[in-house]
């Protein structure tokens, strides 16, 4: 029996998210005193007090994200679990990348909020509010997608962003291209095209600038070889070492977050097991969807922990 750690991406933030881990683990709380520090400011504070509206700037949701998977990945250490021992594998849906490579001591955590906060104020400032676009295109299949993207994006951007299975694809790219591609994608049959709330047009060629940002970022940090290999965002494929790893996540800028394909890449790679690390159960929903004859699980507070420290005894 294989197990993988899958760490989520923005979208799974809620205030409040990781207290209970703080509270009940000093090694948890040790994490976002860790992240406090890196950045200068109460993070902390924000993750558990709000307000929400504040939370979800990207700039904050991101290293927040991370500071609460790491919280829980602390918290089975502290039940005697080791990632290198009892893991195969480990993944991140976008950000949740950084999440992945900083449980797994490529990075420290201190470096990881500091180049989340990086990245976050990056993607949002690469492209001018309201001039960028994200949509969520249900039940249509990827080459008709691609097609609308194509005949849409002629002078313009619009791609083809995350691969989320389960019939979920996002576009993303210049907003009236996006727009477009949204009504082609409803004319090609799709079940639903929503356009959605997002400050930026995330994972598309419009966040070069971004992409540039990270590349000078990621050299100025100690990167170390992980102890368990991560499976990339934009190849699909395992890897630990350093610099393939800071490559690829500075091609996850502009590049296709491809879950879908991760999820089956686990499952034709002996992985039976896949535990969601931190906040919400996205990544397990998507799971389920994907691959029924994998397992999930969620560990994002104290009585998780210990079911998971249970299970993989």
């Amino acid at each position: 029996m294989a197990v993988a750690f899958t760490f989520p991406g923005q979208g799974s933030q809620s205030v409040g998210m990781g207290k209970d881990l703080a509270d009940a683990f000093p090694g948890s709380r040790r994490v976002f005193e860790e992240v406090d520090e890196a950045l200068g400011e109460k993070l902390s504070a924000l993750i558990w007090g709000g307000p929400e509206e504040t939370l979800t700037l990207t700039a904050n949701a991101q290293p927040a994200l991370m500071a609460v998977s790491l919280a829980a990945v602390r918290a089975l250490e502290s039940r005697g679990f080791s990632l290198k021992d009892k893991v195969a594998y480990v993944a991140g849906h976008s950000l949740g990348e950084y999440s992945a490579l900083a449980a797994a001591g490529f990075v420290s955590v201190a470096d990881t909020a500091r180049l989340l906060r990086i990245r976050g104020n990056a993607m949002q400032s690469a492209v001018p509010v309201g001039e960028g676009a994200m949509a969520a295109i249900i039940g249509l299949e990827q080459p008709d997608v691609e097609a609308a993207c194509a005949e849409a994006g002629k002078g313009s951007v619009c791609q083809v962003a995350n691969d989320n299975g389960g019939g979920q694809l996002v576009i993303s790219g210049a907003k009236a291209a996006v727009e477009l591609a949204a009504r082609l994608c409803t004319e090609k049959g799709a079940k639903r095209a929503l356009m959605l709330q997002v400050s930026a047009p995330f994972h598309s060629a419009l966040m070069a600038p971004a992409a540039e940002a990270m590349r000078e970022a990621l050299a100025g940090v100690t990167k170390n070889v992980p102890v368990v290999p991560v499976v990339s965002n934009v190849s699909v494929s395992p890897t630990s070492d350093p610099e393939t790893i800071a490559a690829r996540l500075v091609e996850q800028v502009t590049g296709r977050v491809r879950w879908r394909e991760t999820v089956e890449w686990f499952g034709a790679n002996g992985v039976t097991t896949l535990y969601e690390i931190g906040a919400g159960k996205v990544l397990s929903g998507l799971a389920r969807r994907i691959n029924r004859d994998i397992g999930v699980a969620a560990v994002g507070n104290p009585a998780d922990v210990d079911a998971a420290v249970a299970a993989m005894a």
